[in-house]
């Protein structure tokens, strides 16, 4: 890209930056002193508007540029990411959506702790969500460096570094004084955007092969160097019993784990009620499926006009693959068309990866003032305001977050989004699902739970070989792979849900049936829903 060209990314790019900033600063300026106005925007939100939150807030750096990138690389295997995201809002919309958003009031530890102890539920639970959401944030700083580096034309370490740490700035300022308000108007520009963006490069990648889709996936084939195989699965997850579990954990994952993020959770108490809730998922479905449709159209796009070759060329793991087909299609490198759309679409990454940093801090900023310090600070110590902490947890999250972006630059973001959705799935579903569904669910079952899935998830991704014993490893230098997968949904899942019952069974606890009539009459007609 010429210097020109490069200039003109750069003002769209800050561009889109006013603008949520202008969007911060005009809602700092009501009144964010209330715990229900800084977690839930007051739930004033109307379903469509929360449905289009949910779907910005949902279609992250990972699906936009880490999907089709894998899809660009290894064909078919890559849609699994496609498919596990879309068929993981049907356990949202029947098992969670309604009973999460008439039992709790801005977290997932609210729901649990109803009837259970509070002080050590809430303790492992806002543990258990302060990990998924550093996971989360990880990869959509790995995308922001994948992204900003392109853009200005190099992949030098400063250049991604220095982008991860503005990122980081960034998402603290919107969090920080925007709360849940100003997190949303950003998340629906920037659903607005991402749509409109995906829909043009759709367009234009079908009309380059006439609309002929069956032209488009044989020129991928041929460009691939795998042939037909290239179209077929396995070529990712097809070769050993190895890969052949990695993908069953991962369609684990990515299937059971939508269910227990916590920056998800959190957006059904933004609406008022459990029918507007439902109707937010109903919204957020028909956006999200259209859009993971797109990006199936767009992956075979960049291998058929780019080619894997080029792609993993500007970066091993395919994050830059959707910039370069939009390059390609305005006009080729050097071209205004190409820069400009280029631009447009780097602009419109930047957008989804800010909007997605601040649900996640949001949500895990609450998790630590609401649940973490709620029950932990002295009751003779001077109690500090939850709002307040929660601004000083998201700096604290946003420095851990820039670290461990700096340490995983090199990998693929939708394959770092599967191990978040692993430990979601693993620590925060059972302990959930439990809770409203298990009459004689007692104390020791829910800490078992959270903790039994939490533990074994973090420490089988670091006897990975993600982490080590591998060439793509995070240490390729050092050797402490223990644990054959590189995904843990397939071992951690199973054991975060029978933790909960050998927690419960052995428990001396006696469940107070009359709190769970009270939760389940809540959870099913929202009497008494805050």
């Amino acid at each position: 890209m010429t210097t020109d060209h490069r200039t003109t990314a750069l003002l769209l790019f800050s561009a889109f930056v006013a603008v949520t900033l202008v969007i911060t600063t005009w809602v700092s300026r009501h009144r964010q002193g209330s715990a229900e106005e800084f977690y839930a925007g007051n739930r004033l939100f109307s379903p469509m508007e929360n449905g289009f939150a949910i779907a910005g807030d949902y279609m992250s750096a990972a699906s936009f540029l880490g999907i089709s990138g894998l899809i660009a690389l290894v064909g078919y295997d890559g849609m699994l990411y496609s498919v596990g995201f879309l068929v993981a809002w049907l356990v949202v919309l029947f098992l969670v959506a309604e009973l999460v958003r008439n039992c709790g009031r801005f977290t997932l530890a609210d729901v649990v702790a109803a009837r259970m102890r509070e002080r050590p539920v809430r303790i492992a639970a806002g543990t258990s969500s302060v990990a998924v959401s550093v996971l989360y944030l990880v990869a959509q700083m790995v995308g922001a460096g994948s992204l900003v580096a392109l853009l200005l034309g190099g992949t030098g370490e400063a250049v991604q570094a220095w982008t991860v740490v503005g990122v980081g700035a960034l998402m603290v300022i919107y969090v920080s004084l925007g709360g849940m308000r100003a997190t949303t108007w950003i998340q629906i520009v920037k659903a607005v955007l991402l749509l409109g963006g995906t829909v043009t490069l759709t367009v234009l990648v079908l009309l380059r092969f006439h609309g002929d889709v069956n032209r488009l996936l044989h020129t991928a084939a041929e460009r691939s160097g795998h042939g037909d195989a290239f179209l077929a699965p396995g070529l990712a997850y097809g070769g050993d019993w190895t890969a052949r579990f990695d993908f069953i954990s991962l369609g684990l994952a990515l299937v059971l784990g939508t269910a227990g993020l916590p920056h998800i959770l959190s957006r059904f108490y933004t609406v008022p009620t459990a029918r507007a809730a439902r109707r937010s998922v109903v919204w957020a479905i028909g956006l999200i499926g259209g859009f993971y449709l797109m990006t199936i159209v767009l992956g075979f796009g960049a291998a058929a006009l780019i080619g894997p070759d080029a792609v993993r060329a500007s970066h091993a793991s395919g994050n830059t693959a959707v910039p370069l087909l939009a390059l390609d299609l305005g006009g080729g490198a050097g071209t205004t068309g190409g820069t400009v759309l280029f631009a447009v679409v780097a602009a419109v990454a930047f957008a989804t990866i800010l909007a997605v940093v601040a649900g996640i801090t949001l949500a895990s900023s609450a998790s630590v003032a609401h649940d973490l310090y709620a029950s932990l600070r002295r009751p003779a110590g001077k109690p500090r305001s939850e709002v307040a902490v929660a601004r000083v947890a998201a700096v604290g999250i946003g420095v851990v977050a820039i670290a461990l972006g700096l340490l995983a630059r090199d990998l693929n973001v939708a394959f770092l989004v599967g191990l978040a959705f692993a430990v979601a799935a693993s620590a925060n579903l059972p302990v959930l699902l439990y809770s409203l569904f298990w009459r004689g669910f007692t104390t020791r079952g829910a800490v078992w739970s959270v903790y039994g899935g939490l533990i074994p998830a973090v420490v089988l991704v670091l006897l990975s070989p993600v982490v080590s014993g591998s060439p793509d490893s995070l240490f390729p230098g050092v050797d402490v792979q223990l644990f054959p997968l590189q995904n843990p949904g397939l071992v951690s899942i199973p054991l975060g849900f029978l933790a909960g019952w050998l927690g419960t069974v052995t428990s001396a606890e006696v469940p107070d049936e009359a709190r769970h009539a009270e939760t389940e009459v809540r959870s099913l007609t929202g009497a008494g829903a805050a």
